[in-house]
């Protein structure tokens, strides 16, 4: 006598529901662990700052110790500023600061530019980007000008040559062309202290006023 297959027990309602549950419950965790993700990546960033010292803003640059891009940028209309080109730089010890009217952080910087813009021995040059001329001269006449020299970059070309993170964003260029510093966000009182005065001590030879 041949046996008969016996047939599996039906599964019960519950199964499937339990299933979905934990489905539903790891699906409820993704945003957990993302957010999980993020605030390490930030707490490692802000102890590296706080505990090592290390400033977010000074980001190395692969242009560092290398000559800095070619410049041919076209004049700010209305300026009466020379246009942005090799030859408003050479031979000077530099800085290169990228702005925009729409620039919060960029007015913030904008005094101290004109406190740097009255040691004779530095020249001040500007990539306007990605401005409207009208607006870049409205920002001139209320807070001032503390530049050389002024190009236009509607289209953010040069400051993707330039390596440009974010605005403000500036370069100290010495008088043979090579970039010897680069300062992410607005000067402040340390990175004056800790990063631009000792680049310009170090390229003129004493300290800088």
């Amino acid at each position: 006598m041949r046996d008969t297959p016996q047939a599996s027990a039906p599964e019960t309602p519950a199964a499937p529901a339990q299933r979905r549950g934990v489905g539903r419950y790891a699906f409820a965790l993704i945003p957990l662990i993302v957010f999980g993700g993020i605030a390490a990546t930030a707490g490692k960033m802000l102890y590296d700052q706080d505990v090592h010292g290390k400033n977010a803003a000074e980001i190395p640059s692969a242009l560092l110790n290398t000559k800095a891009p070619s410049l041919d940028l076209p004049p700010l209309e209305g300026s009466n500023l020379p246009a942005l080109n090799d030859a408003a730089v050479k031979g000077k010890l530099t800085l290169v600061n990228v702005f925009a009217s729409w620039c919060i952080p960029c007015r913030e910087e904008h005094p101290v530019l004109k406190e740097l813009a009255k040691d004779s021995r530095l020249n001040i040059v500007a990539i306007n980007y990605k401005d409207k001329n009208d607006n870049a001269l409205g920002f001139l006449g209320e807070l001032g000008n503390p530049y050389k020299a002024i190009g236009v970059d509607p289209k953010g070309q040069a400051a993707i040559d330039w390596g440009v993170y974010g605005i403000p964003e500036s370069y100290l260029v010495a008088p043979d062309g090579t970039i010897l510093y680069k300062r992410v966000g607005p000067f402040d009182d340390i990175s004056l202290r800790e990063g631009l005065y000792p680049a310009m001590e170090k390229a003129l030879g004493k300290p800088a006023s």
